[in-house]
């Protein structure tokens, strides 16, 4: 029999709904490791389904980092506030607003890439590839394979994370879905810079903030 203070604790501990959380401890004879780790691969299973479900709930945070030299502004959603206000996702947030900072990535998605932008780097792949003279079916590769390359340095979810270079954006984004049990989006985010765009050398800035988050 499992009491309604295991399913509270389980529920407060993962944000999983109710009935999840009592399905598994029933599963696990009531083991609250084992319900958890019961929970986490049920939702690895169950996440391509969860991001069907609207996601209007979340946060929006602020990061500044360089004493102003940098700002960004991110929004993470989520199915309740009741996630919203849950600590893992709250962290989530953070790190993803200290990864832009980082990174400087130009959009969420792939699919967010416009239509003209991807055309013109297709093209000077293209010609590029059509300069070692191989057959047209290996430049068609050799293009795919810049392309796919191309997202992984503008694409949010394609980033390898900052903090672990091991895990790209998009497979934290799955781990949290899996723990949380709701379907969360990164919506949308912005970055500023100091001196962005005019005639001044932010490079090497750049890149020491990239190297004082990862440490």
């Amino acid at each position: 029999m499992v009491s309604a203070e295991a399913v509270k604790k389980l529920r407060e501990k993962t944000g999983a709904p109710m009935m999840d959380c009592k399905a598994a401890l029933q599963e696990t004879d009531g083991d609250f490791d084992k319900a958890i780790d019961f929970l986490r691969k049920k939702g690895i299973a169950d996440a391509s389904k969860k991001a069907g479900r609207i996601a209007s709930e979340g946060l929006v945070h602020s990061y500044i980092h360089g004493e102003g030299r940098i700002g960004v502004l991110v929004e993470v959603n989520c199915e309740t506030d009741f996630v919203a206000k849950n600590e893992e996702f709250k962290t989530f947030v953070k790190d993803i607003a200290m990864h832009v900072a980082a990174s400087n990535p130009l959009y969420v998605a792939e699919n967010d890439v416009p239509e003209n932008v991807l055309a013109k780097e297709r093209e000077i792949y293209k010609h590029q590839a059509a300069e070692t003279k191989k057959p047209p079916q290996v430049i068609d590769k050799i293009v795919e394979g810049k392309i796919q390359k191309y997202y992984e340095e503008t694409c949010l979810l394609k980033q390898p994370f900052i903090k672990d270079q091991t895990k790209k954006i998009e497979g934290l984004l799955k781990e949290l879905i899996a723990k949380l049990g709701e379907n969360c989006t990164i919506r949308r985010f912005v970055r500023f810079q100091v001196g962005e765009g005019l005639e001044k050398k932010n490079q090497d800035f750049a890149a020491e903030v990239a190297k004082q988050i990862k440490s």
